[in-house]
């Protein structure tokens, strides 16, 4: 993924190569910065990153809550996590009194906890549009929480409806996973709009930590023109960490296992360390 130019190490963004060191183990936990993974293209590796993510951060030493905030319930299925007859998050939704714990299940990945969904969530929208302050229901649902964490990590579901203004809403942060195809760049700039108008009418403190190059095929020239052309867009937003495409990660997800835990070694594996690393080199995650 990386070239040599001069006797300096390039990375597939153009910048030169930067490993990122190993973070420090932390002396206390939480409280949690939450980060927020949307886009409303389906397909672009939100849930992929979420999971790998999380357990890379985990790896590192931090307490991470995933929080599950798709119906199609794939970041649960991802961990092994059979949601039949579970406590999800829109259960919590539904009743902000009841107790957020009794819907965290502890992975046998240590550090990882995840809150599940469910296809009960995609009700989530009809039953919560009369509410009062709708927007701001996760937000109080974590607030249960957040201080158990070191950092929690929601991943939306593919669309820009009340629930991923939810997640912004209740969120510190957004990575916006982006793969590296043309049609992945038309709706970034309705995304970046969307957060925009969340940071201007519900949540002012909300970032963008910055956009994550998924499926990434340095063979192809349209890979390779799709990233030149997000980094001139974006410039220092754009991660230098680039996820490569591999059909490891379906397999790992059929596993109901992190890839770094089906194959530690793999280069896909070693990216989500990386950009875990990144993330803290940023000062995104503590």
């Amino acid at each position: 993924m990386a070239k040599k130019n001069d006797d300096v190490v390039i990375g597939p963004t153009g910048r030169p190569y930067n490993g990122f060191a190993t973070p420090a183990k932390l002396e206390r936990h939480g409280p949690a910065r939450i980060i927020a993974l949307c886009n409303q293209k389906g397909g672009v590796g939100k849930t992929t990153t979420s999971i790998n993510l999380a357990a890379s951060l985990a790896e590192y030493g931090r307490k991470v809550l995933a929080v599950d905030f798709d119906p199609q319930g794939a970041l649960s299925a991802g961990l092994g996590i059979n949601t039949h007859d579970m406590t999800t998050i829109y259960d919590l939704m539904l009743d902000t009194k009841r107790d957020a714990h009794d819907a965290i299940v502890h992975t046998h990945v240590e550090g990882l906890d995840v809150m599940p969904a469910n296809i009960d969530l995609s009700a989530a929208e009809v039953h919560l549009v009369n509410e009062v302050a709708r927007e701001m229901i996760l937000a109080r649902v974590l607030s249960k929480v957040v201080k158990e964490y070191d950092v929690i990590l929601i991943d939306c579901q593919p669309s820009l409806g009340l629930l991923t203004v939810n997640a912004l809403t209740a969120a510190h942060g957004v990575l916006i996973p982006l793969e590296c195809e043309f049609f992945a760049l038309r709706g970034v700039a309705l995304l970046i709009e969307t957060i925009e108008k969340v940071q201007d009418r519900l949540n002012p403190t909300l970032e963008l930590d910055g956009l994550l190059a998924t499926m990434y095929d340095p063979r192809t020239l349209h890979s390779r023109e799709v990233l030149e052309r997000i980094v001139d867009t974006f410039d220092e937003k754009v991660f230098e960490t680039v996820i490569g495409r591999t059909v490891k990660f379906p397999d790992a997800s059929v596993s109901g296992v992190p890839i770094i835990e089906y194959a530690p070694q793999h280069p896909a594996a070693q990216a989500y360390l990386r950009l875990a690393r990144e993330l803290v080199d940023r000062g995104a995650v503590a």
